[in-house]
Formats: structure tokens, sequence, C-alpha cells
């Protein structure tokens, strides 16, 4: 499996963590998985997320493969290879953390980190079919972390399982406090167009929870997606454009990046402009309820043959990229629909709210696990 770019073994003797080829270690060179960053320099310093993990006796063992300057979102790499997705043979491993969340589902470490600038933490997530977080916009520090400037992207873990997520983000978030009880908090379950066996996999959970569950609708999450897209396209053009003149960007990456290059002004400042009206959106529907419920995929994932055109396949980030425009914190929690593949139920929450949504994810688990026995 096309998995780890690099072998390591940084830090003291507690849980095992891959980290993507985006985020600084020092001594080691960060490719982003692009043949265009080769010969990039080894890193001077630890990204401030490594310290960390190290402070908190984390041993990092690994760099892991991703789509190719984390600008993708199937995972298919034709520098390094595409992961296989360990759970879902066949299946695209869903990108860009594609390398984090096959090293996970794999069993090859008890976390790992990746980014999520358009749900590239909680699209593999799903498609792999482990828990993938993505916090509130800021609270994790991005310092030593690809890109440089962003106004998207977070650092988030993807774990086999819940509590693991949770010491993940205790290691990498020191200011995370206790949960709260979330016995009594209700679900805003979001109206939206999916594939009738997502919907009813959602539905099922939802409904067998037992949690308080009212309908929202969000009427701008169509524009936050396309605004999101202008957003990622002007700030990836910004740090990674200059790569198009080494000739090594594998074509489906310098295609879609010599389009962002045309990204105008106008259209960002449109952007920005949905980016306020969307945010003011999700806060009004979490005034009404705490968190909010709806799938993290519209479909099952495709198969790697079916996912070749990377711009053919970008509908499937609809239901995630408007939450990094917001800058809400998201969660990706795995099951499965009736077909035996991939579904994932997204959980989104207040900003700063991490505890909270974090907890009503537990709440939720043990309401299905007491139901079942």
């Amino acid at each position: 499996m096309t998995i780890l770019v690099e072998q390591l073994s940084v830090g003291g003797a507690g849980p095992t963590v891959m980290v993507k080829d985006t985020i600084d270690i020092a001594g080691h060179a960060t490719r982003a998985s692009s043949r265009a960053l080769q010969d990039a320099p080894l890193a001077e310093a630890n990204a401030a997320v490594i310290e960390h993990l190290l402070a908190k006796g984390c041993q990092v063992t690994g760099k892991t493969s991703l789509h190719e300057l984390a600008y993708g979102t199937t995972g298919i790499n034709h520098y390094l290879g595409t992961p296989q997705n360990p759970r879902y043979p066949g299946r695209i491993p869903g990108g860009s953390s594609s390398g984090s969340a096959a090293a996970v589902a794999a069993g090859l470490c008890d976390f790992a980190l990746g980014t999520d600038t358009g749900g590239s933490v909680r699209i593999p997530a799903c498609c792999c079919g482990v828990y993938g977080f993505k916090p509130t916009f800021g609270r994790i520090d991005r310092r030593g972390v690809m890109p440089a400037h962003t106004s998207l992207d977070c650092v988030g873990p993807l774990a086999a399982d819940l509590p693991m997520l949770i010491e993940a983000m205790r290691a990498i978030d020191p200011s995370l406090g206790e949960l709260p009880d979330a016995s009594a908090v209700g679900l805003g379950v979001v109206a939206v167009d999916a594939h009738s066996e997502v919907q009813q996999c959602i539905e099922g959970v939802l409904n067998a929870s037992g949690l308080v569950l009212g309908e929202v609708r969000l009427p701008s999450m169509k524009a936050a997606y396309d605004a999101g897209m202008v957003v990622i396209n002007r700030e990836t053009w910004n740090a990674c454009g200059h790569l198009l003149e080494t000739g090594l960007v594998a074509p489906d990456v310098a295609a879609r990046l010599q389009a962002a290059g045309t990204t105008s002004d106008e259209a960002l400042a449109a952007a920005e402009r949905v980016r306020a009206t969307f945010t003011a959106e999700v806060d009004a529907a979490l005034a009404q309820y705490p968190v909010l419920a709806l799938p993290t995929m519209p479909d099952y994932p495709l198969l790697v043959e079916e996912a070749a055109d990377t711009r053919a396949v970008l509908g499937m980030t609809a239901l995630v990229r408007p939450f990094n425009l917001s800058g809400h914190p998201a969660l990706s929690m795995p099951f499965e629909g009736l077909s035996g593949l991939p579904v994932g139920l997204q959980l989104v929450a207040a900003k700063g709210a991490d505890e909270l949504l974090l907890a009503v994810a537990g709440e939720l688990l043990r309401r299905l696990e007491s139901r079942e026995t």
C-alpha cells in the first residue's frame, strides 16, 4: 500500500502517530507527495503541532502520502501511487489526507494527522471508514504546516474510534477542556440531496439514537460550496502556482492549478460575501440546535477507475466544503449503508464548541450501543 512516504521514530513511547506530509518535522523534507518538491530542503524545525505531540509523549512513526499538493479529493496520486483503501478495497481512499486515513484503517498507527481545507480530513475518513475531525478554524496552531497562509485549512486527527480521536485532540490542542454532558442535546438535521441509501443510513442512525431531532435548512449551502472553491483556488494558486514552472506537477493537478490562476479579485470578493451570509445561516441554525447533522458525502466512494478525472468528482465535497468556508468544527463518524459501503455522519457545532461536538458524538454512540444490548 502506498501509504508511507517516510518511516520515522521520533518522540516517546506513547500513542503512535503518522503525519500528513504537509506538516514539518525537523530534519525531514516536506514534499506534499509532489515530484515538483522532490528537492525540497529539510525542515529546520518541527511544526507547532508536532511539538504538542512530542510534549504528550506521542511517537511519530511516519509521514503519509496525500493527493498531490493537497489539491484533490480522491487521493489518486500519479507520482507516488494511490493508497489502497484497506476496509473497502477498490474504492478511492479519499483526499487529500489519503495516506493518513488509510494508515488508520490499516491499523498502522493509533491515530494520524491530516489537514482539511475543503473536506480533506472528513472525506478520506468517510471513504476509509474511520473517524475524522476538523476543529474550529484557527484552534490548532498551523505554524509549520503547508500552505503557510490560508483562511480555510485546519490540522485535524483521524482515528479508528472516538476515544482515540479525543485523545488525539488532547495531544494537539492543549486548550481542549473537559467534555460537557450532552445527554439532552438536540440535533438539527440539515436537509440535503444525497443517494437514497446514504439518506436511509443517516436517518436510521439518528432515529435509533433517540436524540431530539428537528429539520434545519441552510439556503446558501450550494453558494458556500462554490465560494469555498473560489477561495481554495486563489489560496492554492498563491501557495503553489510557482511549481508549474518546474513542469513536474502531475497533469491532473497541474490543470486545476493552472485554472486556479485565473481566479479574479471580483470572484474572491463575491466569495467573501457568501462566506458572511452562510456563516450567519449556520450560526442561526446552531442557535436552535447546538449540533447539526448531515451526511459527510452525498454518495458512496467511487471505484478508483471511476475517479480518474479529479474535476469530475469535486461534488463529493458538496456537504463538507461549506463548513471550511464558515470555519465551524465538523466531525465525520463511520457507518455503512445497505450495500455494505461507507457512509459518514457529519456533525457540526458552533465555533469554539469542539468539546460539545465530541461529547455529542460520544452520547450518540452510547445510545446506539445501549440499544443494541
